[in-house]
């Protein structure tokens, strides 16, 4: 059934087909204010790998974990590298405990930049970053990466939210929403 299901899927252009915010990591078992590290996080959804593609969502391969990439004299670990085949192209994923900084869409910036110009091959889409994080000031977020369309900021919640907290996150992310199409209009 899922074989089928997957051939009946069309091919996706744009990435935020793909995407969603918050995401719930309530399978790895980590609590809602425990302390706990990145690489817990990233340890806790690598062995619970099933359950985190189906979180992520449609087309996604798992490809590695801390990749060791080389730019000038420096190495550098992007978190989690996934291939997604329906929108056909690599999707960085960089984990982040606390709240966003411009900082991390940088770094977030060069690791797309990298993947474009040393991993792509002809006929893929350029590669997506998605900086999951536990908090982010869409402001911040907004300004650092201005025209930039292949990177994405969204929320992680270790634990499923109550109601409240759910019809919170719904109308925050509607008021996102209409706020963006209102700008693109004008």
């Amino acid at each position: 059934m899922i074989i089928e299901k997957s051939k009946e899927e069309k091919n996706v252009t744009d990435p935020e087909e793909i995407l969603k915010s918050p995401y719930i990591f309530e399978f790895v078992g980590l609590r809602e204010n425990k302390n706990y590290l990145e690489t817990d996080l990233e340890k806790a959804l690598l062995s619970h790998l099933t359950e985190f593609l189906l979180e992520l969502g449609r087309g996604f391969s798992y490809v590695a974990q801390q990749q060791k990439i080389k730019i000038g004299s420096e190495y550098y670990y992007p978190d989690l590298i996934f291939y997604n085949r329906l929108v056909k192209c690599f999707v960085i994923i960089d984990l982040k405990l606390g709240k966003l900084t411009h900082q991390d869409i940088g770094q977030m910036q060069m690791y797309v930049n990298y993947y474009k110009k040393t991993q792509m091959v002809d006929g893929e889409n350029e590669p997506i970053g998605i900086l999951l994080c536990a908090d982010k000031d869409d402001a911040v977020v907004e300004m650092t990466l201005g025209d930039t369309k292949n990177i994405y900021a969204s929320k992680y919640l270790t634990y499923l939210p109550t109601k409240e907290e759910l019809i919170k996150i719904i109308k925050e992310e509607k008021e996102m929403y209409e706020l963006e199409n209102n700008i693109k209009k004008e």
